[in-house]
């Protein structure tokens, strides 16, 4: 397999980055001197995980756009300058100092460096899809260029009688929720950046159905948002209060918590969970798990019709994350037992992001989600049984406050040297195998440069020693998996994702069988 890298001049109009879109944005930035460009302080979090790259793992998120028919690379560029370049941080470089980061405007931006086009050799005994999952877990392996904005798209102008658009964004930009309501603004009838508090309405203006906006969009569990909102600088003020609840309490009082009882309650919740998530043991030991190396591979399987996982989740009164988490249980259990690994009784975690912004803020950029480890019951053969186990476990997680404890860590991570991060943020790779992301699309296919866009496929990044990734992503009226993987944990990706749909087949065929109307 070969891939050339071709470059073009675009005779498009250009647009330079857009400058800050609201005067906040700059307000806690200190007055540029002479040669020194205005400039932004990065938040704590996303200064995690800028500092979060790794040897192993590479904090990017990485997709592509199958689109059909065929769109050209002038067409492409003028509608990323058009759209994109809109939100200021696309225009903006990092600038590293000894206190953290700060965004800066990239002067010698060029939009040739941010979209590069090319071309896929496919060898006489190779397919095409292949080839392309192997071009992606290259390109998830290399780091994007430091000295410039840290994004990039890569066309492959001739793919399977279209398209194929590959995406490159470093997660300090904005977290998946974030990501996928900016990737909207670009395709056909996509509007520029909300201003002010304008709202974007998941049901109708993303065609996403309800269930994804109440499971996934709206924050998890409302108490950690009361307590991200009440509690001061949210993050670090609920570390305080988990170290020490009396000042915690006090700190809530004079930020105006409605009483004495809610406050009792919070600071309940926060300590209970701080110690859950401190005491968590570390994973069951399972092939999966392990030191990874330097290469990745990438696979995905066709889409599931989302009708058919709706109707089985009301049948079995489960919601469709229940249903779809139980396949990825299957999936995984299958995979490991077809090496004669023993999984009866087994059990392991994935952590799952969370969401903790308001679905008006869905498009605003930056990282504002926790983490909630999931625990997969790899060990239970029965499909029935074993999604009436996922909706236990995602019913005790309902009033967690968890995800808040982990968004905490996250922000104090980011003020920490480098080593002492490293060491507070392993605590998440010791006790997890997997990273698991569930992400809304819209219900209809949509249009991008006059072509359809018939797929679109993500990864998540994984962190410190975790080498598997598992995406979900519904689009187009279908739910489609997605794994990124560890080369020397699991070299072939592929035999887990071909074993989703049989997984859903099983569950969907016993469900059939159970005796209704008794």
């Amino acid at each position: 397999m070969v891939t050339r890298n071709v470059s073009q001049k675009v005779a498009t109009k250009t647009v330079r980055p857009a400058a800050a879109e609201h005067p906040e944005d700059t307000a806690s930035a200190a007055a540029p001197g002479p040669c020194e460009p205005a400039h932004e302080r990065m938040s704590k979090v996303d200064t995690a995980w800028l500092r979060m790259d790794s040897p192993s793992n590479l904090m990017m998120i990485v997709g592509v756009w199958i689109i059909k028919p065929t769109v050209s690379y002038a067409q492409v560029c003028q509608r990323i300058q058009e759209r994109l370049l809109q939100y200021p941080r696309f225009g903006q470089r990092v600038q590293q100092d000894a206190s953290g980061a700060s965004w800066v405007l990239d002067t010698d931006f060029q939009i040739e460096r941010h979209v590069v086009r090319e071309t896929l050799v496919v060898g006489p005994k190779e397919s095409e899809q292949t080839v392309l999952q192997a071009r992606l877990a290259e390109l998830a392996m290399q780091a994007l260029d430091m000295r410039h904005p840290l994004w990039e798209f890569r066309l492959i102008e001739h793919y399977q009688g279209g398209s194929a658009l590959m995406a490159r964004l470093h997660h300090c930009i904005a977290d998946g929720l974030a990501l996928v309501a900016v990737t909207q603004t670009l395709v056909d009838g996509g509007a520029a950046p909300p201003r002010g508090k304008a709202k974007a309405v998941p049901g109708d203006a993303t065609g996403g159905d309800d269930w994804l906006a109440d499971t996934l969009i709206r924050p998890f569990t409302e108490a950690a948002v009361k307590t991200l909102d009440a509690v001061g600088d949210g993050a670090v003020s609920a570390m305080e209060m988990l170290i020490d609840p009396q000042k915690g309490l006090e700190h809530g009082l004079e930020k105006g918590l409605a009483s004495s009882l809610e406050l009792a309650k919070m600071a309940y919740h926060v300590v209970r969970d701080g110690a859950a998530l401190a005491l968590m043991p570390d994973d069951s030991p399972t092939r999966l798990k392990g030191t990874p190396g330097t290469r990745k591979r990438v696979a995905w399987c066709e889409p599931i019709p989302l009708d058919e996982v709706k109707a089985v989740g009301r049948a079995l009164n489960c919601s469709i994350n229940d249903v779809l988490l139980s396949c990825v249980a299957g999936a995984l259990g299958s995979y490991l037992k077809s090496f004669g690994d023993a999984i009866e009784g087994k059990e392991i975690r994935a952590m799952v992001p969370v969401n903790l912004r308001p679905v008006e803020d869905a498009y605003q950029l930056g990282n504002r989600f926790g983490l909630a480890p999931v625990v997969l019951p790899i060990g239970i053969e029965n499909p029935i049984e074993r999604v009436f186990a996922v909706r236990a476990r995602m019913g005790g997680m309902k009033d967690s406050m968890q995800p808040l404890l982990a968004f905490a860590l996250l922000a104090v991570a980011g003020v920490l040297m480098k080593p002492a991060q490293d060491a507070l943020l392993s605590l998440f790779s010791k006790k997890t195998t997997a990273v698991m992301t569930n992400v809304p699309g819209p219900r209809h296919k949509l249009k991008f440069c006059g072509a359809t866009l018939e797929q679109n496929l993500f990864w998540v990044p994984q962190s410190g020693s975790v080498g598997l990734g598992v995406s979900i992503l519904s689009y187009g009226g279908g739910v489609q998996f997605s794994v990124v993987s560890d080369t020397m944990l699991c070299p072939d990706p592929q035999k887990i994702v071909d074993r989703f749909e049989p997984e859903f087949a099983k569950l969907t065929l016993l469900t059939l069988m159970l005796p209704w109307g008794k």
